[in-house]
């Protein structure tokens, strides 16, 4: 039995018994057993046991961990400490730079960000070595596309930076007129220079928070 140690416990204790995820699980054991998958099988709900349910105050949306060596840890856009910072990521640092005049960071582990109430989700959590999306359509959008909607319940407003067409596609789930979502192109350096680079969305999730009470969030990643 998965267990996050928080609330997410009692409100995806359900999710657990569906069909859907035992198909999940067993799919899970024999790639695990047969493949090489990140991020590590301990680190795959890493997101949900860094931001509690009720201390989210952001949500950035991923499409799948990354599938180099050593990278993936659970975190969205995030990589260990000690990895190279993937161009997507630099997009982003470079984006925050530009926004609120942040330096940036001699890493990309965003774990500063998940401990203050920005939940970093991926929407399929795992993925083979070298194969971008393997695991897709296998349960996982089932599962976080539940967690997406247990969100928008969310007494208190949420801030969704839904980037590319992936997460793009998830606002439909968010129906809660009281949450705030932005909208831009994808990081990746295919795509930062058609509307991700100045859409200010980091000063403007701040902007939110602030004005509905909520402590702001502080977007500077300290060096290791």
């Amino acid at each position: 039995m998965v267990k996050f140690g928080n609330d997410w416990d009692e409100l995806l204790k359900c999710e657990f018994k569906k069909d859907y995820y035992q198909r999940l699980r067993l799919f899970l054991a024999k790639e695990y057993k047969t493949k090489t998958v990140y991020p590590n099988m301990y680190k795959i709900f890493e997101a949900l046991k860094l931001t509690p349910y009720k201390e989210v105050k952001v949500v950035i949306l991923g499409q799948d961990p990354y599938h180099g060596p050593n990278q993936a840890h659970g975190l969205a856009f995030s990589v260990q400490k000690g990895v190279p910072i993937p161009p997507s990521l630099m997009n982003i640092y470079k984006e925050l730079a530009d926004d609120l005049d942040c330096y940036i960071p001699n890493h990309g582990c965003l774990d500063y960000w998940a401990k203050q109430g920005v939940l970093l989700l991926n929407t399929s959590l795992t993925v083979v070595a070298g194969m971008a999306n393997s695991h897709r359509n296998k349960g996982w959008e089932i599962f976080t596309d539940q967690i997406i909607k247990i969100l928008d319940q969310k007494d208190s407003p949420v801030v969704f930076l839904l980037w590319g067409n992936n997460a793009r596609s998830k606002r439909k789930l968010i129906t809660n007129s009281k949450h705030l979502i932005l909208e831009a192109a994808h990081p990746s350096p295919l795509s930062a220079s058609q509307g991700f680079f100045g859409c200010k969305h980091f000063s403007k999730a701040n902007q939110f928070l602030k004005a509905n009470g909520l402590a702001e969030i502080d977007w500077q990643i300290p060096n290791v």
